[in-house]
């Protein structure tokens, strides 16, 4: 895979990592949306992708694992919020967002990371 091809592919990720921390606060704001993409791991758009590519194209990483673990880790956190907010503890939903920024910081930097690391092997 070129390495314009790489960065493309983990733009992609971004964007579904991103629509889902959007579309959380949305939910926990009182917006309804379909609460499955949210709440499953395997339903979610960045799950999907990650599962691809372990099971493909990045399947030698061993940071894929470790990705796979933080996204679970998101979904873990994601649930509980929700809960609080179906509860009518909106407030206290809310309060816990920040928890799942700072996951989604450490996943959004171990994005960059694998990225950096193929377009460096594939520029060799």
């Amino acid at each position: 895979m070129s390495p314009e091809a790489i960065k493309q592919d983990f733009e992609s990720a971004l964007i579904k990592h991103f629509s889902f921390k959007a579309r959380l606060r949305s939910f926990l704001h009182g917006n309804g949306t379909e609460e499955g993409p949210l709440r499953d791991p395997e339903q979610c758009g960045l799950g999907v992708w990650i599962k691809e590519r372990r099971e493909g194209a990045y399947h030698h990483l061993p940071e894929m694992s470790e990705l796979d673990r933080q996204h679970r880790l998101i979904h873990k956190q994601a649930n509980r919020l929700m809960d609080l907010r179906l509860a009518n503890r909106g407030e206290e939903a809310l309060a816990g967002f920040g928890e799942v920024q700072a996951l989604a910081d450490a996943l959004t930097t171990l994005l960059q990371t694998i990225e950096a690391k193929l377009r460096t092997a594939g520029a060799q």
